[in-house]
Parts: structure tokens; C-alpha cells; sequence
């Protein structure tokens, strides 16, 4: 049953009190007013600043719960964000004024279980993965729309509990970049999806949303306004909305020489060209915002004092490295126009009322709700949906091992003639002798097109999962053609897909190699695959002028096919299944896990990381095109995270290594593909702690263990140490666009030294390759061998930075204990007295313990604060119920008996409902003024203790639900 608070009166004697607080304490502690969280930016006086939360949540997209469908009696407030290559992605956040926001859920716990999302044999999701969502309600169910740029497509899950139910996946199976799901409520509901870079698309979605069914190209073109100064560049990240009759289009748009911005397009038929008379473009366009780059986002209805919607913006804004923060902006409408800010102005740091009256309580709540969070590994986060999410493992690839490591092609070597060997296109084939190797090559004539030449279907021996060497040696001698040029071995898939698999720049005259390597997916396999030999492609007419440089005569000689042996790794059950360990909601892995080899169960209170794999030095940046190599760090898996903040953020942790192996380093990171951390390394059996620091610019070719080579004057010898604690101090500030990392550790928890200087600057890097804000990990990687672990105790946050020189400031921890023992747990529902009691347990054994860091007092009283919050709510809203209950136990023929008395205080008839373990008792009517009473029999001599749960419904009132405990028994003996 659940439980509420209430005026309800246990009258038992026997209540758990708390004890008086700790004599550490001040004796006077001052009143309890704690700050706003790490990431609220609300001031407590009726305003809030923008951008809000100080921390990384771009691309957000906002739906309303109306009150009347809320079941909590006015309105609520769900928020999706971009998170990539995290795991668990998609987060849903949740707010009750628009300022303050907590997360609430993920829509996946994996984008997919193959090795991109997985950091598996070679393959990532840097960058890639999860983008631009799309968060509807409508019809009592929500919708979650999102592209992704390497994982089949765009996707929209779905579910009808959006804080505790599973999702339901729906691919469609193509990009829709930057797309908004759309219910045109105006045609009964039809399912829409707008989307597209550079120009507005849309599609019609089957109305079970599993099907595009029609297609309407180019709605909006930036052609289509010639001559308007604020259409220009990026165009899109499309969010679409229906307010008073019009359809709204919402884009960012990016203008040469000017700043990101918002451009707003208006009109009465929502695929417009399509749906005018005469093809018109009906869309009117206007500037929405150019103010201080606030830009992408989504418009947000608030419900005005007359029962209105107003219709506000909330844009991010780019703030690297912290990343792209969002903004809550007012705005004020005339003539079905929005004018937001300040006459369309937003200043960075700006102030704005509140658009959502709070009690003091509930704001109070509202202002301790995060998406950051220190936490203490205790597996104590409730089990949610994400966790249960399910997917079918594929069985092993069967290889047929006499087709691996052996020539593949027929007549390779073209002793045979041109046996096995076909024409692609228009060109002529003959045997030379004129060879490489052996007594004859092929040589390749009357070229029609680039594409012309030599090819094989080799797709009776090709088989998934397994990765092929592809080679050859080409010459030709031409005088006429260029000096070198670039010849290609491409693969055609018997449909329009023709793909470069390996290449090389020939000289004339000189034989030259071609080479390169691909891998034939486990779960794609082709169903045609044929081999040709190519120049790059150029159109006809440039063919016609100069044929010598494009379809030369070429030689062809030793061409090669040969199967790798199959050691990838591949996906297993146990990486995927819940492994019976609960993380809060503000962490996310570098992409999905491995849960084989993390636990917050094998050492109770403690976050294990046990290295599954070695690192190789061999993965790159498959998202941009010169594939640039990626470091051991950003190889790791299972790497934890959640984001930094603003406008400071200091983390500490402590590091148990004595389970490391030779070749493992493990630590605390500030990172991005720029990054900073402190780590211990152990090498030939010594164990050094010490600081690295990678910064732009960023090559190709990545030197791994030189990048990430402890810096001079930052090393430590542990010597025959096993733990330290480790703290890392971020500056946003110093100047404003970098980050400067200062590193310091303790060997006690007591006396803390720094090492070296800060460290920096990390900046934005221009490529994008991770495209997000920098975030705080825990890491644990092995280059020598795998199965060595390290455990992380605690996560300490503060914003507090050592290089302040603040003394440390007890002050609110202590009030927050002290207002904690001013409470009486008979106003309190049992579960959530039982949240702020371990609260305060653990801020009472921080408090006796002692501090030596500001995150070891602000932890704990962050933490505390937030259950008093919650109690304080609960306080003002409990119904004003005047009813008394007592239970009470005896014995009767050396049984048991529990009795339940009630008395009505009430000038109003009430219903008393009290379920026991032993059975339910109602009390219908009970009058004004009247008592009853009910003896359950137990038929037990020994009895523990226990509660009845009561459900109190007064005459026209609504039901109230409390609990009266009793006191454990034995009869007889």
C-alpha cells in the first residue's frame, strides 16, 4: 500500500526518535537554508539566470503533461537531450517549473549491442550514435524520435509510463537527420516527421508509426527567402508546433559572419507547397532570436493566469567545454509572433521571472534536484526499466576454415589466361607477358569508363564476420598520362552499392601495390559481392577531354583475396544482462558497458572496474573521413561518467589499486578527446601516480604511450601503498572558453599535496569527433594483460575549488543535521523518513569523522538536503486529517493479538480501512467524535514487529494512507 503523510496520530510511545545531534556539532547551529544544487541556476527570489542547469544538455525537446492528466494535480514537465555514445542514452528529464530539473529515466540502456556502441574490434561511436531527439505526449502515450548516424537510422520508442516503464523500439530503418515527430492534431493525429540539414523535409509516418507512406521534399529552402539576412548556414535541427491555428517551424540557423540563431517560419497548412493551390510557398519566416548564440531547442506552453497557454523558448547555447546549455527564455507574442528575452535580447548571466509558482517547499525541493550527484557506490538507486532492457545475442559466425588464410580468387595470378575473370563494364581483356611475378599478367585495354576493368564475383567464398587482406600490383605506361595515379579495388553488391576497399597510387612505368582491408558484417551479409579494378571516377565529358589521365591502359598482376582468422570479439549474453548492480541516474559509460567487468556488488560500498581486454592503439575516429587514431583512454571500456559543470567543479575520489596488474593505469579524468587525469600506473611491479594532459593540436597518428605519458614534475612513487585518494579541481573561468585542471592526492584522506601545476587549456575541438561537453570519468585500462582491477569508494562533487583558499565551511552540513532532529517521524510516511534517516546517518559518520576537503562536507549535506526537502513537501501537503490511531499487541492463551483503536476527531463522518498481515478490518461511517477498535488474532507466540496500514476516507473528502507500527511480542516461555 502506499503511504502519505498525514495529521494522523501513531500513539504507540514506542516511535523512533532520533538521537541528539552529534557533539561535533555547533551548539547553535544555524537555520537550515540550504543552496540550490550544482546545476540550478534558480536565485530564490522569484527569478532564475540563463543558461540554465551550467552543464551539458544540447539538443533538449520539451512536452507538457497537462494537470488533468498528470495524476499529480498540475503540470509536469519532461525534457529529452543528446547524449551519443553514452550509455544508457536518451535522458529524460523531469521538472515541475521549467528551471530545475532532475533525471527521471533513459529511452536505452545500449544504441545497439554491435561493436561501435560496444567499442569493440576497432569500431566506436565517438561523436556518432544518439542525436537531435524529439519528445511528444500525445494520447496518454510518449514518443521519443531520434537519428542516428551509425546504427541503422532513425528510431521512435514509445511507452505509456514515461518515469517506470520499458520502451518500445520502432526502426525505420533510414535517416532523418535532426528530426521532430509530429501529430497533427488538426487531421486527427497524423504522424509526421519533419527533418533535414539545409532544407525542411517531412514524411508520413502508418498510423502504428512503423512505416514512412509518403514522402514531401524541400517544404522550406533557404532559397525560397532570397535576400533575408537570418537564413543562412546549418539550417536545421526542425522542431515543429501548432499554437492558435498556424504551424510553427523552429530551426537554427548559422548566417555568415553572424552568430548562431534562432529563424521561426509560419503558416496555415503544415506541408505547405503541397497543400496550396498553386505551389506556393505558404511559410512566412521572421528572425525568432539572434542574441548571444542561443539557438536550437524547442518551444514550451505554460498555462497564463487566465488559463492560456504562453508559449516560452528554450534554446541551448554552445559553452564549450562545458558544452551546449540550455536556456528557459520568455517570450512576449504580438500578432501570432514571439519577441523572447528582453526585446530580443538574452544576456549571458541575464535574469528572468520564474514562469511557475512554487510554495516555498516545493521550491525548495525543486532547487535540491540535479543532473550531477556525488554518490557512495552503496548499489542503493532503485532498479529502473532501462536496466531490464532485453536483446538477442547472434551466434558465432560458422566459419568454414579452409576459406580462411588461403588465395581466394581464381587465377590470381593470370597464369591461366584470363580464366575467371569478367569485364565490369566496357574494356578489354588479354594476357601479357610483360608480368610482375611469374611468366603473364592481365593486361587491360580500350577503356570505355573509369569503372572499366577486371572483375570476380567472389561471393560463393566470402563469409560474414570475417575480415579479408585485399591486394594487387597495377602499372601502366602511357606517356600521355600522368605522372601517378590512384588505382582502386571496389566492391559492387549486385544493387547500387559500390564501395572502395583498397587503393593505391601507381607511377607510370613503375609497378605499384595496391592494398587495403575490409570486414563483411556478421549481421549484414552481402548477398552479391563482386571485385573490380577501377580508376576514380570523373563524368564523361571529362573522360572525352583528356582519356590518357582517367581510362588509361593498366597492367594487372598478383591480385589478392585472403580471410584473416577469425579472433574479433564478439558480443556475450553476460556483457548485456543486469548484473545485479544499480548505479544512479546521473552516471553514463563511454559508450555501453561490459557489465562482466564492473560491479558494485564483489566489494560492497565500493564501484569495481576489472580490466576485460587489453587496448591495442588500433582504433580510429570512423566518423571523420581522415580517420584519425584514437588513445588508450578513449579505447577503454567501461569508463563511468557524468557531466561537469559550471562555472567550477571539483570531484574526489579514492582509489583502492592493490588488485592492478603490470600495464594497467587507472584514475580520475576530466575528458573529452582533449583530456586531463591523475592516475596510478604500475610498471614492472612499481606503482607511480601521476598527471597527463592531451591537448589540441590533434594528429592522425597518435603516439599512445607518449600521449599519455605522466608529465615531468607530477609523479609519485607509491611505493608499498594500495589506495589514494584522488581530487580534480576544473576552472571553467580562467579564461572563459577553456578548462584548466589542477590534480592533488592524499595518502591518509587527511593531508593533501598537489601535483604539479594546473593543467590545460582544453578547448572545443573543431572536428566534433566527440561533439559534447567534457565530463568527469573513472577509468581502469590494461596494455599488457587483462583481469586486474582497481575500486573506486565514493564520488565526492563540490564547486568548491582548493585554489580558492576558502576555509572549510561546516556550516550547512551542520544545519541541515541539526534541522533533522527538530523532526518527528509520526508526520512522515515510513519510506521517505527511512531515505532522510540513512541521510543523516551517513552526514552524522562524515561529520565524526572529520574533513580535510569542502566535497567531503558537501556531499553528504547535499545529499541530506534533498530528503528534508522531500520531507518538507510532504509536510505541506499532508491533509489536516484529525483522526488518532494506536496499535497494540498482548497475549491470549499464549497467542499473539494485535488491536487496532481509532478515534474520529473529525466534525465529519470517516472510514477506517486497517490491513494487518492478519487480515483487514473497516470501520464504515465512523461518526463525529467516535472510537472503535478491532483485535486481530495472530495464532503466533512470537511476533516481530510490524505496521497496519490504514486508508482514512472522510464523507465527501478525498482517502488519506498512513501507518501505526507495533511492537514485536512473545507469549508463553
Amino acid at each position: 500500500m502506499a503511504r502519505s503523510a498525514g495529521a494522523l496520530v501513531a500513539a504507540l510511545g514506542m516511535t523512533a526518535a532520533l538521537t541528539a545531534p552529534s557533539a561535533t556539532a555547533q551548539e547553535d547551529p544555524p537555520e537550515w537554508d540550504p543552496a540550490p544544487s550544482y546545476t540550478s541556476t534558480d536565485r530564490g527570489d522569484g527569478t532564475y539566470t540563463v543558461p540554465l542547469l551550467n552543464a551539458d544538455v544540447p539538443d533538449i525537446s520539451v512536452a507538457r503533461v497537462p494537470a488533468a492528466e498528470s495524476g499529480e494535480g498540475r503540470d509536469v514537465y519532461y525534457m529529452v537531450s543528446t547524449t551519443m555514445h553514452l550509455s544508457p542514452g536518451a535522458p529524460i528529464m523531469k521538472s515541475y517549473d521549467l528551471v530545475n530539473w532532475e533525471i527521471v529515466t533513459y529511452v536505452f540502456d545500449r544504441g545497439s549491442i554491435n561493436d561501435s556502441f560496444s567499442l569493440r574490434n576497432g569500431e566506436n561511436s565517438y561523436g556518432q550514435g544518439q542525436w537531435a531527439s524529439s519528445l511528444r505526449y500525445h494520447e496518454g502515450r510518449f514518443y521519443v524520435f531520434f537519428n542516428t548516424n551509425n546504427l541503422g537510422g532513425a528510431y521512435i520508442f514509445t511507452t505509456d509510463d514515461i518515469e517506470n516503464g520499458a520502451w518500445e523500439r520502432i526502426a525505420l530503418g533510414r535517416g532523418l537527420h535532426d528530426g521532430s515527430l509530429f501529430f497533427d492534431e488538426a487531421d486527427g493525429g497524423t504522424p509526421y516527421v519533419f527533418y533535414g540539414s539545409g532544407a525542411v523535409h517531412a514524411v508520413r509516418l502508418s498510423e502504428d508509426l512503423t512505416e514512412i507512406v509518403a514522402e514531401y521534399p524541400n517544404i522550406v529552402r533557404p532559397a525560397d527567402y532570397p535576400g533575408q539576412p537570418f537564413i543562412g548556414g546549418l539550417f536545421e535541427g526542425t522542431q515543429v508546433f501548432r499554437i492558435d491555428g498556424y504551424y510553427y517551424l523552429v530551426l537554427i540557423t548559422w548566417p555568415p559572419g553572424q552568430g548562431r540563431q534562432v529563424v521561426l517560419f509560419r503558416a496555415e497548412e503544415l506541408l505547405g507547397r503541397y497543400q496550396t493551390e498553386d505551389g506556393s510557398n505558404p511559410y512566412v519566416a521572421r528572425s525568432g532570436l539572434n542574441s548571444n548564440g542561443f539557438a536550437q531547442g524547442s518551444l514550451v506552453p505554460v498555462a497564463g493566469p487566465d488559463g492560456e497557454d504562453v508559449w516560452h523558448g528554450m534554446f541551448f547555447r554552445d559553452t564549450f567545454p562545458i558544452g551546449r546549455i540550455p536556456a528557459l527564455i520568455p517570450a512576449t507574442w504580438s500578432d501570432g509572433w514571439p519577441t523572447f528575452g528582453d526585446d530580443g535580447v538574452v544576456p549571458v548571466g541575464g535574469a528572468f521571472p520564474r514562469p511557475i509558482t512554487l510554495s516555498d517547499a516545493e521550491l525548495r525541493l525543486e532547487q535540491q534536484k540535479s543532473i550531477v550527484a556525488s554518490d557512495d557506490f552503496d548499489n542503493d538507486a532503485p532498479h529502473r526499466p532501462w536496466m531490464d532492457e532485453e536483446w538477442e545475442v547472434p551466434a558465432a559466425p560458422d566459419i568454414d576454415e579452409s576459406l580462411i588464410g588461403t588465395e581466394l580468387f581464381v587465377n590470381p595470378g593470370f597464369e591461366d589466361g584470363t580464366t575467371g575473370w569478367q569485364v565490369n563494364g566496357s574494356a578489354r581483356l588479354s594476357v601479357s607477358e610483360d608480368a610482375h611475378g611469374g611468366d603473364r599478367a592481365l593486361l587491360v585495354t580500350d577503356r570505355a569508363t573509369t569503372g572499366s576493368g577486371p572483375v570476380q564475383d567472389v561471393t560463393a567464398v566470402i563469409q560474414p564476420g570475417v575480415t579479408y587482406d585485399l591486394s594487387a600490383m597495377v602499372r601502366y605506361d602511357n606517356p600521355d598520362s600522368p605522372e601517378t595515379k590512384r588505382f582502386l579495388i571496389t566492391s559492387h553488391d549486385g544493387a547500387s552499392t559500390y564501395t572502395n576497399l583498397a587503393s593505391g597510387v601507381a607511377r607510370r612505368g613503375e609497378w605499384s601495390r595496391i592494398e587495403g582491408s575490409f570486414t563483411v558484417p556478421a549481421d549484414r551479409p552481402p548477398t552479391t559481392l563482386r571485385l573490380f579494378v577501377e580508376t576514380p571516377w570523373v563524368d564523361s565529358g571529362t573522360i572525352e577531354a583528356d582519356p590518357a589521365a582517367h581510362v588509361m591502359d593498366f597492367l594487372l598482376d598478383d591480385i589478392s583475396l585472403v580471410g584473416r582468422p577469425v579472433t574479433d570479439e564478439l558480443p556475450h549474453p553476460d556483457e548485456i544482462a543486469f548484473n545485479g548492480s544499480r548505479l544512479d541516474a546521473v552516471w553514463q559509460w563511454n559508450h555501453a558497458p561490459d557489465n562482466r567487468y564492473w560491479s558494485l556488488t564483489d566489494r560492497p560500498g565500493r564501484l569495481r572496474l576489472t580490466t576485460g581486454k587489453v587496448v591495442t592503439g588500433e582504433y580510429v575516429f570512423t566518423k571523420l573521413g581522415d580517420r584519425p587514431e584514437l588513445t588508450y583512454f578513449e579505447e577503454a571500456r567501461n569508463t563511468l561518467s557524468q557531466r561537469t559543470f559550471g562555472p567550477r567543479a571539483s570531484a574526489e575520489t579514492a582509489l583502492d589499486f592493490s588488485g592492478m596488474r603490470d600495464g594497467d593505469t587507472a584514475g580520475l579524468a576530466v575528458y573529452n578527446r582533449g583530456f586531463s587525469y591523475v592516475a596510478v600506473r604500475r610498471e614492472a611491479g612499481r606503482t607511480t601516480l601521476g598527471v597527463v594532459n592531451r591537448v589540441q593540436p590533434f594528429p592522425v597518428e597518435v603516439d599512445q604511450e607518449a600521449t599519455e605519458a605522466f608529465l615531468p614534475g607530477t609523479t609519485v612513487d607509491l611505493g608499498d601503498a594500495t589506495e589514494v585518494h584522488l581530487k580534480a579541481d576544473a576552472d571553467f573561468t580562467s579564461p572563459i572558453g577553456q578548462l584548466w585542471t589542477t590534480f592533488y592526492y592524499s595518502l591518509d584522506g587527511e593531508t593533501w599535496h598537489r601535483l604539479g601545476q594546473r593543467v590545460g587549456p582544453q578547448t572545443l575541438d573543431g572536428s566534433l569527433a566527440h561533439f559534447m561537453g567534457h565530463r568527469f570519468g573513472l577509468f581502469n585500462y590494461a596494455t599488457e594483460e587483462a583481469g586486474g582491477h582497481v575500486d573506486f569508494d565514493h564520488f565526492l562533487l563540490s564547486d568548491t575549488l582548493t585554489a580558492d583558499g576558502r576555509p572549510l565551511d561546516p556550516t550547512p552540513l551542520d544545519a541541515a543535521i541539526a534541522h533533522a532532529h527538530t523532526l518527528d517521524p509520526a508526520d512522515y510516511p515510513a519510506e521517505a523518513w527511512e531515505a532522510m534517516t540513512t541521510a543523516l546517518a551517513k552526514a552524522e559518520a562524515a561529520r565524526e569523522r572529520g574533513f580535510s576537503t569542502q566535497n567531503q562536507i558537501d556531499a553528504p549535506e547535499r545529499a541530506l538536503s534533498l530528503e528534508l526537502a522531500r520531507l518538507g513537501v510532504l509536510a505541506e501537503r499532508a491533509p489536516a486529517l484529525d483522526v488518532t490511531a494506536s496499535v497494540d499487541t498482548r497475549c491470549v492463551a499464549g497467542r499473539a493479538v494485535v488491536t487496532v483503536r481509532v478515534q474520529n476527531g473529525e466534525d465529519r463522518p470517516v472510514t477506517v480501512a486497517a490491513d494487518t498481515a492478519f487480515g483487514t478490518r473497516v470501520f464504515d461511517g465512523l461518526a463525529p467524535g467516535r472510537g472503535a477498535s478491532h483485535a486481530f488474532t495472530t495464532r503466533r507466540a512470537q511476533l516481530s514487529a510490524g505496521e497496519v496500514d490504514l486508508t482514512l476516507t472522510p464523507t465527501g473528502g478525498d482517502p488519506v494512507t498512513a501507518t501505526a507500527p507495533y511492537a514485536a511480542t512473545t507469549c508463553g516461555g
